[in-house]
């Protein structure tokens, strides 16, 4: 417990220094301590930061919440699909086709930002929306871990009888077989989220108009400017401040679907 403890201090310090940065004054930043409150400025430090540029924020916001939204929605429906007919269906290739996507899990999200800007420059599709949401809907460690989850949580007997009662394979899936992933499926889209919502470097390499950005890049444009304009720093850090509600807000709403055992009892 105690070295729970401390791992907690440890992770919960940083968000407590946004919280506290967040709500002083932009000449409270250097000449106060940075983990103790001072003047309580945070009203207008959020006003600023939604008013600064025509409130650009506000569409980086919106920007990230559309690639995260449906590139996570969509990456799971797909991995759910794909990790379901790896576990449940016999076919020449199956374990070769899965050791291709366990490769894929090894590679490096930042490798393939160079051949996708290429391979998207060649069908012209770089600075636009599809630049950033198509690869955000491709998981291979969704397909494994729906894989993995597919084959202990859904019993092929279950299964079996959706078929014999007339359903086919789509609607055994998303009426029978989805309802015992879902713990999976909720982690995966929750991952695909988190990792969507911070991506960085894709949209940096694949986007030059503003109001394409994703808040990450956007925060990250400011704060290259505070050497000219150290106004910006406050909103940096308010932004980055704001920027972490939706991952915690997604956390809380997702964290009840978590269960174990959906299946318990449904066999005699």
């Amino acid at each position: 417990m105690a070295l729970m403890l401390l791992l907690a201090i440890y992770f919960l310090l940083p968000i407590y220094f946004l919280i506290v940065a967040a709500t002083k004054p932009q000449g409270d930043l250097a000449s106060t301590n940075g983990l103790a409150f001072s003047h309580f400025n945070l009203f207008s430090n959020l006003h600023t930061l939604f008013t600064r540029s025509n409130g650009i924020f506000l569409k980086w916001a919106l920007n990230s919440v559309i690639y995260a939204v449906l590139g996570a929605a969509v990456g799971t429906l797909i991995s759910g699909l794909c990790g379901y007919a790896l576990a449940k269906f016999r076919f020449r290739g199956r374990e070769f086709l899965f050791s291709v996507v366990l490769g894929g899990v090894l590679v490096p999200t930042t490798a393939l930002a160079l051949p996708l800007f290429l391979l998207f420059s060649a069908t012209g599709i770089v600075d636009t929306y599809w630049a950033v949401f198509l690869p955000s809907i491709v998981s291979p460690f969704g397909v494994y871990l729906a894989r993995i989850f597919a084959s202990a949580a859904v019993p092929d007997e279950i299964l079996e009888s959706a078929r014999l009662d007339g359903a086919g394979e789509f609607r055994t899936f998303f009426s029978v077989a989805s309802r015992l992933m879902a713990p999976s499926l909720v982690t995966i889209f929750l991952f695909q989220f988190v990792a969507i919502w911070n991506n960085f470097f894709l949209p940096m390499v694949m986007l030059q108009k503003e109001s394409l950005f994703p808040v990450t890049l956007g925060l990250y444009e400011w704060n290259g400017q505070t050497a000219r304009a150290p106004l910006l720093q406050e909103s940096v850090i308010t932004g980055a401040l704001v920027s972490i509600v939706p991952v915690i807000v997604v956390f809380i709403l997702l964290q009840r679907f978590w269960r174990t055992g959906l299946a318990a009892g449904s066999l005699k």
